[in-house]
């Protein structure tokens, strides 16, 4: 099974993100996010889905970029057999927690290196969208001014934005983002 990813959003630990999850350093849940890059960070949200990170930038730095949507390109048979809820092909992987379930990406995941040929996930160098848009993020309660989403424009498989973000369910970061 593929995706074609439409939709990312970063997150930075280097202290100008507080909606990182990597923000307050490297502790047990975020160390991943810390290094090597090119490592899945995975995580449960809400206490309800995973949703899956590839960890960026230079070891130590605590940056991910979260992957909200994609569009799949092979196996959309296997994919709706793990989506059996999913009514179009957007509701196969438009969103975080839809696009872990199509890919079948859970906790076991966790560090994966995603560009190890014998890796369970990987990630491929595709060809660039025609238009690629950016602003702010989804889901988020704090440092929602910072425009570090970013997708291609005009993919169905892509969040509707809604402004003024998502009011925080818990203290501590744990409000949906990486």
């Amino acid at each position: 099974m593929a995706l074609r990813l439409t939709e990312v959003e970063a997150y930075s630990g280097s202290g100008e993100d507080p909606s990182a999850h990597s923000h307050r350093g490297p502790t047990p849940r975020a160390a991943i996010m810390f290094g090597p890059p090119g490592r899945l960070y995975v995580y449960f949200s809400y206490g309800v889905h995973w949703c899956a990170n590839v960890v960026v930038g230079p070891e130590g730095e605590g940056s991910a970029v979260l992957l909200r949507a994609g569009e799949v390109v092979l196996g959309s048979d296997l994919a709706r057999s793990r989506r059996p809820s999913a009514r179009t092909p957007r509701d196969l992987a438009g969103g975080p927690a839809r696009l872990t379930q199509a890919l079948a990406i859970g906790r076991e995941d966790l560090g994966t290196d995603l560009l190890d040929p014998a890796s369970p996930v990987r990630l491929h160098r595709g060809t660039a969208p025609a238009a690629v848009s950016a602003g702010p993020r989804v889901g988020i309660s704090v440092a929602t001014e910072l425009p570090w989403r970013f997708w291609e424009t005009g993919a169905p498989s892509v969040s509707v934005f809604r402004a003024g973000g998502k009011q925080r369910r818990r203290p501590g970061g744990q409000d949906g983002s990486p």
